[in-house]
């Protein structure tokens, strides 16, 4: 069914199933065991939206916990979407959660009007609010990791549609095994996927053979959605007409893709720093053109690519293309030039051009990010209220995205300082400060979303700073970087 309604796949015994669904627990076992996706008593938020996939995900991993060592618990996000049905599935997981004697954990949110605000669509709008409630159970410590239902056909459905919008290995390395969510090392991945390894066709009968229902999710069949239609519509052409097996095709491409990028992401850390050069002094920096030369092709281009992203600059094919082909002077985005001149190959911005294209660099909460531009470290550090801080300094995480930008400010931002009545024009603010010349044009400020939280030289917006009600605090530095240090950040 397609109206919200419970389904079951009904009319066989459970036992007719046997074999399939041991041989079901042993390939899910084995690839969770193969990608280290949970340790020994970890605390697992099961997400479940009520649907096929999610509700198989639940009773797996209820077979599997005594095996696996771990705390099994529901997690539920309702996006007010589908209006009754949003809220029908939302009692069908509460209801699922309590027959297994299981913790839930629910978030709402309004995807509709984040969509509006934010100028994103519903798919990626409701993704964003549905993964930061995983991030904030995850990082105040109530789980140790999440686990969702994504399957092999999703991974093929998303190396499709990178591959149709222009990818690379990078792209096409798919949905990852496992994410950690803060990016910091850790012991254990905290967002985990134990059945991109499983068809979705393997699920139903299962479902069928232990009596479970699940709900289907109406907007599931809505083809105005670019991946439903790669799913009713042109991986099934494909199935018939080129390969049988094409879903499993694309999903050892993204495994092969995912290896090829951990090599190269290893090997491209070991040989820049050896030919490339943050210069803050020149706004850019420096390649020695003649080791990169003499370099094959493909690390040329991964090498190029990896030096630009340490400049918060992201490049397409082309863009490389251009500078290992030019003997002269190539233009870029965001006012980027890149010069050969004699034995170095020169990356710098225009001085003239405008402010807002400068730099900006992304600051993972928690986390830390290098910006050549200032010579500085920013650092985003999670802290208890009971610490010794000024309240003032302190930024309120619940009310924040799960990344922070950092960027020169822009023309037409504004910033609400402390005890001011309303927000100010950063220009206006910086003027008073006589803060004047480049010093000024650099200027930073951290972004989330599209609201400014912080400006260097002043205490913490008034609409971000922490609540009397909350615990959750985030403190932001800029630190110098010393004079002997290499930059290799990715932004």
């Amino acid at each position: 069914m397609e109206d919200g309604r419970p389904r079951v796949f009904a009319g066989h015994p459970a036992q007719m199933y046997h074999g399939r669904v041991q041989a079901l627990f042993k390939t899910v076992l084995a690839y969770v065991r193969k990608h280290k996706l949970f340790s020994p008593g970890g605390r697992v938020g099961v997400a479940v939206s009520a649907g096929l996939d999610s509700v198989a995900l639940l009773r797996l991993l209820l077979e599997l916990r005594h095996e696996l060592g771990i705390v099994v618990s529901v997690v539920h996000f309702n996006h007010k979407l589908r209006q009754n049905e949003s809220n029908a599935d939302e009692c069908f997981v509460a209801s699922l959660a309590k027959q297994h004697s299981l913790e839930i954990h629910v978030g709402h949110g309004d995807v509709r009007t984040h969509a509006a605000a934010k100028h994103l669509s519903l798919e990626t709008a409701a993704r964003q609010l549905r993964y930061e409630y995983f991030r904030q159970l995850l990082l105040d410590g109530t789980l140790s990791s999440i686990a969702t239902a994504h399957t092999l056909d999703d991974q093929a459905e998303t190396v499709l549609l990178r591959l149709g919008r222009g990818a690379g290995t990078r792209g096409l390395a798919g949905i990852y095994p496992g994410v950690l969510v803060s990016g910091e090392k850790s012991k254990s991945l905290a967002i985990v996927r134990p059945l991109l390894c499983i068809r979705r066709n393997e699920l139903e009968p299962y479902l069928n053979s232990v009596q479970q229902t699940w709900r289907e999710d109406s907007s599931n069949r809505d083809l105005r959605h670019a991946r439903n239609r790669v799913r009713h519509e042109v991986l099934p052409v494909l199935e018939r007409d080129l390969n049988p097996a094409v879903r499993e095709v694309f999903a050892e491409t993204a495994e092969i893709a995912r290896a090829e990028e951990e090599y190269w992401a290893q090997q491209t850390s070991q040989l820049l720093p050896a030919i490339w050069e943050v210069a803050p002094d020149r706004n850019g920096g420096v390649f020695k053109a003649g080791s990169l030369s003499s370099l094959p092709l493909a690390v040329q281009r991964r090498l190029i690519r990896a030096a630009a992203e340490s400049l918060g600059l992201r490049l397409e094919f082309r863009h490389v293309e251009e500078i290992l082909a030019s003997g002269n002077s190539v233009s870029l985005p965001h006012g980027w030039q890149v010069q050969a001149q004699k034995a170095e190959l020169i990356f710098r911005q225009e001085t003239e051009r405008p402010t807002q294209l400068d730099y900006e660099f992304r600051l993972p909460l928690p986390g830390t990010v290098d910006v050549p531009p200032l010579g500085s470290r920013f650092e985003a550090i999670l802290v208890s209220r009971a610490a010794v801080y000024n309240p003032e300094h302190l930024l309120d995480r619940t009310r924040l995205r799960d990344e922070l930008q950092v960027r020169n400010w822009r023309a037409g931002d504004r910033f609400h300082p402390t005890h001011s009545k309303g927000p100010r024009k950063v220009k206006e603010l910086l003027q008073k400060q006589h803060v004047t010349g480049s010093e000024r044009k650099l200027w930073p400020v951290l972004v989330s979303g599209s609201d400014l939280v912080w400006v260097r030289g002043f205490a913490v917006s008034a609409n971000f700073q922490l609540g009397n009600g909350s615990n959750d605090a985030v403190l932001v530095r800029e630190v110098p970087l010393s004079s002997g240090e290499r930059v290799f950040s990715h932004p």
